[in-house]
């Protein structure tokens, strides 16, 4: 009977250790769990949340998948550029255009002088005095001939002595109107020798091959004008990707040196393929911008689907000890903090500067509110927290 008792209390001192064993544990364990996520988030007051230069925003929804890669370069359609030249041989007298300078259509950009022009000029004058005379003569002529007082051939010689000196004066007078020289001033006998070369289109200067003094002959172009409110993207697209290609077609496209990503419109596909197996694609900018500059290159995804993935810049992804993380803000009592949690992302197609995530710990993430630059600050922040903190149990 003793050792019946002795079991008994042998056996409810052990159930007693044990459970106190077990709340211990659990208590341990809670508080590693407390520690491990304390551990993943980091704290800034205002001030260094404003010199991080912290940038919040939501996932975006990006078409990573479907696409086609290209590259290709801003353009102008024909219409758009001028190459300035003149059939008149002259030397270049002034001219005060600069690459980059703003013109208008019908302003001046160069004027040219040579003795010649005064040669035009003065044959349009003695054409115009003869055929004023010869048509003079053709109607008396004409009135001769119903009085049946001259011959018939009289007649005849003077209508053609006429219809050749009017064939020619219309010929000169054309000849000046492409030298652009005032014929109504010319008409009052003031003769020049130069002549201006005007703009055709609005634009702006982006080749001037010709200075002052140097002579300019009649293949030769002065001025190169382009207008750049109409800047096309043309792409070019491998053979195999053709079939891919409808018109209508968004383009995502982005500058070399630059982040900001554009959109364009897929307008003409071309029909013939080259000797590398390539076709030209013209696409139409959404949104024109007047800074844009003709050949500038640039790498472009074409939208040949219509799934869509939730993604970040590529910038609010950190690597840290071989994982990769982004922050999520936190809500915070305390107004002057600001309060931030690392967590484990998976990473899917990149494409044009963002990634698709995925985030297991999170249920509702399109509301989340996600650093999109300044990632690395924090993690830096994260990662000296944490070194002084191991400095401190050292001692």
């Amino acid at each position: 009977m003793k050792l019946r008792y002795k079991i008994l209390s042998i056996l409810l001192v052990f159930s007693i250790l044990t459970s106190c064993g077990s709340k211990e544990n659990k208590a341990v364990e809670a508080h590693h769990d407390e520690e491990e996520a304390h551990e993943n988030e980091v704290s800034l007051t205002p001030e260094q949340f404003k010199v991080a230069n912290i940038q919040l925003g939501l996932v975006s929804e990006k078409a990573l998948s479907g696409t086609i890669r290209v590259n290709g370069l801003l353009d102008l359609p024909p219409q758009s550029k001028v190459s300035l030249s003149t059939p008149f041989a002259g030397i270049l007298k002034s001219t005060n255009m600069l690459q980059g300078k703003k013109v208008r259509k019908g302003e001046a950009v160069a004027v040219l002088e040579h003795p010649d022009y005064i040669e035009v000029q003065q044959s349009y004058l003695e054409l115009k005095s003869q055929s004023n005379y010869a048509k003079a003569d053709f109607e008396r002529q004409q009135e001769l001939a119903k009085e049946q007082v001259n011959a018939q051939k009289s007649l005849q010689k003077a209508e053609s002595d006429y219809q050749i000196l009017m064939a020619k004066f219309n010929a000169v007078k054309s000849k000046l109107k492409l030298m652009n020289i005032n014929i109504s001033n010319l008409d009052k006998g003031n003769l020049t020798n130069t002549i201006t070369l005007y703009s055709p289109i609005n634009g702006y200067i982006t080749t001037v091959n010709k200075n002052i003094g140097a002579m300019v002959n009649s293949n030769d172009v002065i001025l190169e004008i382009a207008d750049t409110e109409h800047l096309h993207a043309e792409l070019t697209v491998y053979e195999k990707d053709v079939p891919k290609l409808k018109i209508g077609q968004k383009v995502r496209f982005v500058l070399a040196n630059e982040q900001k990503e554009r959109m364009a419109t897929v307008y003409l596909i071309g029909k013939e393929i080259s000797a590398e197996r390539t076709i030209n694609i013209h696409c139409h900018l959404d949104e024109e911008d007047a800074h844009l500059i003709p050949g500038m290159y640039l790498q472009a995804l074409v939208e040949s689907g219509v799934k869509k993935m939730l993604s970040l810049p590529e910038d609010a992804i950190v690597d840290f000890e071989g994982d990769k993380y982004v922050f999520v803000a936190q809500t915070s009592e305390n107004k002057n903090e600001h309060r931030f949690k690392m967590l484990k992302v998976n990473l899917g197609v990149a494409e044009l500067g963002y990634v698709a995530i995925e985030i297991p710990e999170l249920k509702d993430i399109q509301n989340e509110q996600f650093v999109l630059k300044g990632a690395y600050d924090l993690l830096s922040q994260l990662k000296n927290r944490e070194e002084e903190e191991e400095g401190g149990h050292g001692h």
